[in-house]
């Protein structure tokens, strides 16, 4: 199976920031709970090449942001810190309008 695409796993992303306080979060707290949000793929849980022990989706989530698709690239999130993101205005009207907030 392949893997999760950028924007499944952006929009799990948003889903776990959402339940956050100011819907703010850390790496952390993203990697712990991205996966109560989206069935991960074999190939997602493969162990990245260049930086191990991490698995590929968990590197997605980090480094990405640049990606087509990704949420920080849409404006759906943003960073407010070394590794601490924010679900921006756009971010909670899109999960609003789709039932999701």
């Amino acid at each position: 199976m392949p893997k999760t695409t950028e924007r499944v796993l952006g929009r799990a992303v948003m889903q776990v920031l959402a339940t956050r306080p100011n819907g703010e979060g850390t790496v952390r707290t993203l990697i712990a709970n991205v996966p109560d949000y989206v069935n991960l793929t074999a190939e997602d849980h493969e162990i990245s090449e260049t930086r191990p022990p991490e698995e590929m989706w968990e590197q997605r989530v980090k480094s990405h942001d640049k990606t087509n698709g990704n949420v920080i690239g849409e404006g759906f999130v943003e960073h407010v810190g070394r590794g601490r993101y924010r679900l921006t205005r756009i971010g909670w009207a899109y999960l609003k309008a789709k039932g999701l907030a």
